[in-house]
């Protein structure tokens, strides 16, 4: 029972994650992937800045120590040279006491040599992680401004898919119905089409018909009556009709005709 509800909340929670990849804006997700890699790496810093100060603290401890175990040496020595020149003297008290205090010298700093020499170990091991630690910020911080110059990258290729996006539902636009009360242009073109078709093919109609050659004759008619009328009054006025045919030519005109 335990194994399929966890693989029932595996398959919804795939199921949800497709979903919402599908309906997320890739920008948002862009900026949301790259905030996070920035807080990565600001974390990672604060991680090397703290191995960088334990390895300067170390340092500080080991030069303190080297300092402290010189200064004991050095009192060592002299409590040993007070001892002996006690003793050479004859004072025994003294030179007791110089020799106790050379022996609690010299236990200080049998100490100190080995706090020194585990200071160095460690100074040596802190350096290493030290080293390590810039190393891995370094290279975090390359492949960090490696994500940025491909956001712009990938942003500039978004904004290009978006365009050809909007182009394509444009010319699909053109050539689909956008809806049922929305022809499309080739239904339009089709249509426009069938109705200059039948225009010309009634003119023609007309063209042909006896009505038509009625209007023709009748036309012709008016014509020459008009024609007449005007060669009549340039007559009256003195004008010559330089629209009028010669006689010459009505003659040829006429016997050609004939």
């Amino acid at each position: 029972m335990f194994k399929l509800l966890r693989r029932s909340w595996a398959y919804l929670t795939a199921a949800l994650t497709g979903k919402f990849n599908e309906a997320a804006d890739p920008k948002v997700q862009l900026e949301q992937a790259i905030i996070e890699s920035q807080e990565q790496h600001r974390r990672l810093k604060e991680q090397a800045a703290n191995v960088i100060a334990n390895q300067k603290q170390t340092e500080l401890r080991l030069t303190r120590a080297l300092e402290e175990l010189e200064k004991v040496n050095n009192n060592t020595q002299q409590a040993v040279l007070m001892a002996d020149e006690a003793t050479k003297k004859g004072d025994t008290a003294k030179a007791t006491e110089f020799a106790t205090a050379a022996e609690s010298f010299a236990n200080r700093l049998i100490n100190l040599e080995r706090e020194v020499e585990d200071l160095k170990q460690m100074s040596l091991q802190t350096t290493q992680a030290a080293d390590q630690a810039k190393a891995a910020v370094a290279q975090n911080s390359a492949a960090l401004q490696k994500k940025l110059a491909e956001r712009q990258k990938l942003l500039s290729q978004l904004d290009q898919a978006k365009m050809q996006e909007q182009m394509n539902k444009a010319m699909s636009s053109l050539s689909e119905a956008v809806g049922q009360d929305v022809p499309s242009l080739e239904e339009v073109r089709t249509k426009i089409e069938a109705r200059y078709a039948k225009a010309k093919g009634m003119s023609e109609l007309e063209g042909s018909s006896v009505e038509s050659r009625m209007l023709e004759v009748e036309q012709a008619s008016m014509n020459s009556e008009a024609h007449a009328r005007l060669a009549e009054i340039r007559s009256k006025l003195g004008i010559a009709n330089a629209t009028a045919p010669a006689a010459g030519e009505v003659a040829e005109g006429g016997t050609a005709s004939a």
